[in-house]
């Protein structure tokens, strides 16, 4: 799992987006279990209660689940999960302010589409 911290959000909604990250390009499969707060924890240097923090937020989301006394486990139907929250986010953060600054750009929908459609 590849994570790299920065100052833009806790370390908590990190490790949460990191483990999100793996689920969704098959890193971690659904119902496979993911490492432990433990390993994670030393993996990273960061406090346990700060990993489990984390991996609570996925619980909470019904993107893990508790195997008591083994593990944490990832949901079935996690990936599609995340995807659909990431691609709402997308649209609200990205798209609303592309088309904010389009609108003020005086930039059109067909120009806009082309704009688009050229980049890809």
């Amino acid at each position: 799992m590849k994570l790299i911290l920065n100052d833009n959000e806790p370390i908590f909604i990190q490790i949460a987006k990191a483990i999100e990250d793996e689920i969704i390009s098959d890193g971690i499969m659904e119902n496979k279990q993911i490492p432990s707060t433990t390993e994670l924890s030393k993996l990273y240097k960061i406090n346990p209660a700060t990993i489990l923090k984390g991996v609570n937020l996925l619980v909470e989301k019904n993107i893990l689940y508790k195997k008591r006394g083994i593990g944490m486990f990832v949901c079935e139907g996690a990936k599609k999960i995340i995807s659909e929250n990431r691609k709402e986010n997308f649209k609200k953060v990205y798209i609303s302010e592309l088309l904010k600054e389009a609108k003020k750009l005086g930039i059109d929908k067909a120009e806009l589409l082309e704009i688009i459609n050229k980049s890809l």
